[in-house]
C-alpha cells in the first residue's frame, strides 16, 4: 500500500477514486482486478477511525469469498454475530435469526473498519500492479473539461496534486466533497435520533451477545469486541447541549440505570473526549452521476446506523458499479448511460432500506425516547419469540439486502493453462 509518498504532481489514470472507504476500496480492488488502472486517494494517513461502521454482513462475506479472500479475511481478529437480540423493558427477545440466511457466512461479523481497509489494500497491492493507494491525499476541486468531470485536484503534505482520468468516483462519504463540488442535488430523507458512541472494558462475567436495551425514555446499544464494548447511547436529534449540560456524572448514572452491569467500569469516562458523537442523517443524491462523475456509497446515499446496514451497502455499490464499468473503462471512457446504469440498479435497494430504517427510528426509537411509562414488547416483536421461523425476514434483510450482488468482473491477472 502507498502510503506518505511523493507521487507526480500530474498524473493520469482511468479511474481515480477520492475515498479509501468501504466503497471506495472494494471498487477499486474489483476494476483493478478487471485490468483497470486504478488510483485511491484517501486524506487520512491511516484507516484509525474510532466508531466507524464495523459490521460485516453475510452478502459482503459471500463478495469476500468469490474473490477468494475468505479464508484470510476470517483469520483477521473478529466475533461473530449468529442473532440479533435485546431487552425492551424486562423482556429479553429474539429479533432476527442467521442461520437460514442464503450465503456462506450465516453470521455477522464484527470486525475493526482499518482492519478490513487495509486488508484490501494490502491485497489489491500486492495482486494487482493496476491498483494504487496514496494516503494523505486531500481531493478538493474537480477539473472540468467542457461539462465533463476529467479527474481531480487536491493536496498532499508535499504539496498539490492534479490526477486526470476516464472516471472519477465520489466515494468520500456523508460530508462529501465531490458531491459538492459536483452540484449534485441532496434530498434529505430525515433522522430524529443522534449517537453517542464510546468504548468499554467487558469482564468475563458479562453477557456474551451484542444486545440492545429498550428502556422508557433510554436505548442503549452495546456490540461485542472481545476485550471491549462498542457502546451506543441514543439520542433525540440535537440533544448533545442538553446531555453536556446535565454533565459526565448524570451520564454515567444514565447508562447505570439501563445496563447495571457496567457501573463498575463507568469511571472509565473521564472525558467528554472518550464520547463521540454521530450525527445521524439519511439522505441520498436525486442523480449519482454526472458525465465523468459517479458516486456511491456515503456519498451517494448517507445510512442510519439502524441495522448496521451501511458498509454493506457501499460494498454492494462497489460490486454493481465494477460490473458494469469495467468494460467500458477498459474501452475509454464509461458513457452517462452506463453510469446511470449503477444508479438504476442501486437505488431501489437504498430507498427501501432507508424507509425501513425511518420507520424503525420514527415508530420505535422516538416513541421509546419519549416514552415516560415502562415498555410492553410491541405486537410484531411479539410474533417473532411466538414463532422463531419469522425471524429469519429482518436476518435476510439486514443479511444479504434487498437486492444481492455478485462479482461478474474476471481476475485478468489469473494465469490459466495456455492463456494469460
Amino acid at each position: 500500500m502507498t502510503t506518505n509518498v511523493r507521487f507526480p504532481e500530474s498524473t493520469r489514470v482511468q479511474c481515480c477514486i477520492a475515498g479509501g472507504g468501504p466503497a471506495g476500496m472494494m471498487l477499486g480492488y474489483l476494476l483493478a482486478r478487471a485490468g483497470v488502472e486504478v488510483l485511491v486517494l484517501e486524506k487520512h494517513a491511516d484507516f484509525l477511525r474510532d466508531f466507524r461502521g464495523d459490521t460485516v454482513h453475510p452478502s459482503t462475506l459471500e463478495v469476500m469469498h468469490e474473490l477468494g479472500l475468505l479464508d484470510d479475511f476470517l483469520k483477521l481478529p473478529h466475533q461473530e454475530l449468529r442473532q440479533i437480540g435485546g431487552r425492551i423493558g424486562d423482556e429479553a427477545v429474539v429479533l432476527a435469526d442467521f442461520s437460514h440466511v442464503p450465503a456462506r457466512c450465516r453470521f455477522i461479523a464484527f470486525m475493526p473498519q482499518w482492519d478490513f481497509l487495509t486488508f484490501l489494500a494490502n491485497e489489491g497491492t500486492r495482486r494487482y500492479p493496476t491498483f494504487h493507494v496514496v494516503m494523505q491525499a486531500e481531493v478538493d476541486e474537480l477539473i472540468d473539461d467542457d461539462g465533463r468531470v476529467a479527474g481531480v485536484k487536491g493536496r498532499t503534505p508535499d504539496g498539490p496534486f492534479e490526477v486526470r482520468a476516464d472516471l472519477t468516483v465520489g466515494a468520500d462519504g456523508r460530508h462529501s466533497i465531490v458531491r459538492q463540488r459536483a452540484g449534485l442535488i441532496v434530498v434529505n430523507v430525515g433522522a430524529p435520533i443522534d449517537v453517542l458512541w464510546m468504548r468499554l472494558s467487558r469482564r468475563e462475567t458479562d453477557p456474551q451477545q451484542s444486545l440492545g436495551y429498550l428502556t422508557a425514555g433510554q436505548a442503549f446499544v452495546t456490540l461485542q469486541r472481545g476485550e471491549y464494548w462498542q457502546c451506543g447511547l441514543i439520542i433525540p436529534k440535537g440533544g448533545i447541549d442538553e446531555v453536556r449540560r446535565r454533565g459526565l456524572a448524570a451520564l454515567r448514572e444514565r447508562i447505570a440505570g439501563i445496563v447495571p452491569f457496567m457501573r463498575d467500569r463507568l469511571g472509565e469516562l473521564t472525558d467528554w473526549s472518550d464520547i463521540k458523537l454521530l450525527t445521524v442523517l439519511v439522505d441520498r443524491l436525486r442523480c449519482w452521476c454526472r458525465p465523468g462523475l459517479l458516486c456511491i456509497g456515503d456519498a451517494a446515499h448517507a445510512m442510519s446506523p439502524v441495522g448496521g446496514v451501511g458498509i454493506n451497502l457501499a460494498i454492494q455499490d462497489a460490486v454493481a458499479a465494477a460490473n458494469f464499468l469495467a468494460g467500458p473503462l477498459r474501452q475509454g471512457s464509461p458513457s452517462i448511460h452506463d453510469l446511470q446504469r449503477v444508479q438504476r440498479r442501486r437505488e431501489l435497494p437504498t430507498r427501501l432500506t432507508q424507509r425501513i430504517q425511518v420507520f424503525v427510528q420514527d415508530r420505535v426509537l422516538s416513541r421509546v425516547l419519549a416514552a415516560n411509562r415502562p415498555l410492553g414488547v410491541p405486537w410484531p416483536f411479539r410474533l417473532l419469540q411466538r414463532w422463531p421461523f419469522l425471524r429469519r425476514i429482518p436476518a435476510r434483510v439486514i443479511g444479504i439486502g434487498v437486492r444481492s450482488e455478485h462479482v461478474k468482473t474476471p481476475d485478468v491477472f489469473v494465469v490459466t493453462k495456455g492463456t494469460k
